[in-house]
């Protein structure tokens, strides 16, 4: 099975050649689709280096435009029968993509989502993941789900699915978006645990806490009652 593995990335140069080698090294069938969103620092240089030494797809933005309009942006480019959204960072760990693209090979296994919270706290600081718990369960009572880690950086769809989905998102709405509009298709997301290394915003950690979670939370309710005619381009 061939897996696209989509990585949205912003002034990433200190991680960025860390995550491919470590994707590229991952003994599946894979194809890496990088979009470089506006990088005002080395990682425009650093993909144009790496692209002349492997076999990658590039796409750059002049503008930062956001994760989810970057990740919209690698979709068309995708080869794969499934795809994978890996972040630039190193927050969490690429050997666990082989447990999602595992599951996923399975007849009825449309999503998998990588949660970090599946088996406790881990290494998350105690407010981020009590937030994290609380849009979880927000999501579970809005869409009678039952997930642990909404806003996961791991998520992997089938390309027949992701390519399917109405998504309009710019930002960091790409989770909640893609998340409500999977769960009123009525597909069900499945979860795999995951490692987690939170970093630090001087380490170049860009979600923020409060906005980016108040905006997730609206996102979520916003879907949950739109018309369901939105949710998909055509039918699956």
């Amino acid at each position: 099975m061939l897996v696209s593995v989509i990585i949205p990335a912003y002034n990433e140069e200190k991680t960025i050649r860390q995550v491919l080698d470590n994707v590229q090294a991952l003994p599946i069938e894979k194809q890496l689709i990088v979009v470089n969103d506006g990088s005002t620092d080395e990682t425009y240089t650093i993909l144009e280096e790496i692209k002349s030494e492997c076999e990658i797809t590039v796409v750059h933005h002049e503008q930062n435009r956001g994760k989810g309009y970057a990740i919209r942006s690698g979709i068309p480019f995708v080869k794969g029968s499934s795809v994978v959204i890996q972040d630039a960072d190193m927050e969490l760990c690429p050997k666990d993509v082989l447990h999602l693209v595992e599951l996923l090979e399975n007849e009825n296994v449309e999503v998998v989502y990588g949660s970090r919270f599946l088996n406790g706290r881990g290494n998350a600081k105690l407010h981020n993941y009590i937030a994290n718990r609380i849009l979880a369960t927000y999501t579970n009572i809005l869409y009678g789900c039952r997930i642990t880690d909404e806003s996961t950086g791991y998520k992997a769809f089938s390309s027949k699915l992701i390519t399917a989905l109405n998504l309009t998102c710019e930002g960091f709405e790409f989770c909640p978006e893609v998340t409500a509009k999977i769960l009123r298709g009525g597909y069900t997301i499945y979860e795999v645990p995951v490692s987690y290394f939170p970093r630090s915003k001087k380490e170049g950690k860009k979600l923020r806490f409060l906005s980016d979670g108040l905006f997730a939370a609206w996102t979520l309710l916003k879907y949950r009652f739109m018309s369901a005619s939105n949710i998909f381009k055509d039918e699956v």
